[in-house]
């Protein structure tokens, strides 16, 4: 495979992000909190991260800063039986929480994190049975490596293809972004698992001695938006950028994503990161945001309460504050909507419930909120 090299070295951490970042949002047709019905359906949460609707009503919801809740209408309980090693702190902690595919049979849910310490951490992946209110039989099944000595892009986000493997991304931790490009570091890529964490026999990097084993895909900077669409066979991810330059992707195994050599973003001082937006043999974004909306969740909406959106992306906005539609059509960006921009909070992660409602996890330091959204009665 044709090697990559950096044109940029690295700046300076300025410790900034782009959900930090306060732009202008382009002028885009728009949806406000009075045109659906809104319920809360938990509420005074700490930065919660993701959510996963269970079985019999529930919901798994994860706090970054190191706790794991099941919700239902009869109240909250704290899950115990987490991994001791959680890095809660700058953007580390406790991340995502997706069911087994087998959830109704095995009870297994699987849940990423940072793990280490500041001076040396990363991005681990772990799988347990839940039992009640405990989690049993804990199995850490993957730690990105080599770790690294930054609090910032740890990616984190889960999702399972049809043969059952397992996707997980992972970041570029912010100062350490020309990793991206090299085939023997877990930053900057998306891996791929077997269900019990070992490599998959396809992998599209097995055999080659530089590359890690685990990857399926490279040149990645933040990856928080991950979902796999059943009907076109599509694996879709989304990925913060610096300045703007932030990115929906068909993710396809074996492909290079272009993070830095190839980006439409700034660096966070305004100074050029690359002189290539595209580059030959590089993929290209179905759908950019600059400015940036700092994006963090997705789904791709499947369901029968909002007929309209079938096939289109669910994106959650830090940065932006809203949620957009990202009408799709034969794999193609062709149009976006603004919604509940006058709602004005961070969204962290949106789910399609079961019923066609649409899941948001607001993002806050003590008053995130779990809402559903639903037509206008």
């Amino acid at each position: 495979m044709k090697k990559f090299f950096v044109l940029t070295s690295s700046i300076l951490m300025l410790g900034l992000s782009a959900c930090l970042e306060s732009q202008t949002a382009p002028n885009l047709p728009s949806l406000d909190q009075s045109d659906f019905t809104i319920d809360i359906l938990a509420k005074d949460m700490k930065h919660p991260w993701a959510v996963a609707e269970l079985p019999d009503g529930g919901f798994l919801i994860t706090e970054r800063g190191g706790r794991l809740y099941r919700h239902s209408e009869t109240g909250q309980v704290e899950i115990k039986g987490l991994p001791s090693d959680i890095l809660a702190d700058g953007q580390g902690g406790l991340l995502d929480v997706v069911l087994a595919p087998d959830f109704a049979e095995s009870a297994e849910v699987y849940l990423s994190y940072a793990y280490g310490t500041l001076d040396s951490n990363g991005t681990a992946l772990m799988k347990a049975r839940l039992d009640g209110d405990t989690l049993e039989d804990p199995n850490v099944i993957f730690r990105a490596n080599p770790p690294k000595q930054a609090f910032q892009h740890f990616g984190g986000r889960i999702a399972f293809l049809p043969d059952e493997s397992v996707i997980l991304t992972l970041g570029d931790g912010f100062a350490f972004r020309e990793d991206a490009q090299k085939p023997g570091t877990h930053l900057g890529k998306i891996v791929r698992l077997t269900e019990n964490g070992d490599v998959p026999a396809d992998n599209p990097y097995l055999g080659q001695d530089e590359f890690k084993p685990e990857i399926y895909s490279i040149g990645h900077r933040n990856v928080q938006g991950l979902a796999f669409d059943s009907e076109t066979q599509t694996l879709w991810s989304h990925e913060h950028g610096p300045r703007g330059g932030d990115e929906l992707n068909n993710t396809k195994p074996g492909q290079n994503y272009g993070w830095p050599i190839a980006t439409k973003g700034t660096d966070y001082q305004g100074a050029k990161i690359s002189p290539f937006k595209t580059y030959d043999g590089m993929e290209n974004a179905v759908h950019g945001w600059t400015p940036s909306i700092a994006p963090s969740g997705l789904a791709i909406y499947r369901g029968d309460l909002f007929p309209d959106w079938n096939g289109d992306a669910l994106v959650g906005g830090l940065a932006s504050r809203d949620l957009r539609v990202v009408e799709l059509a034969n794999g193609q960006s062709v149009g976006e909507i603004d919604l509940l921009s006058d709602m004005d909070e961070r969204i962290r992660d949106v789910r399609v419930a079961r019923d066609g409602a649409i899941l948001i996890l607001t993002d806050d330091a003590e008053k995130g909120k779990l809402l559903r959204l639903s037509p206008k009665k």
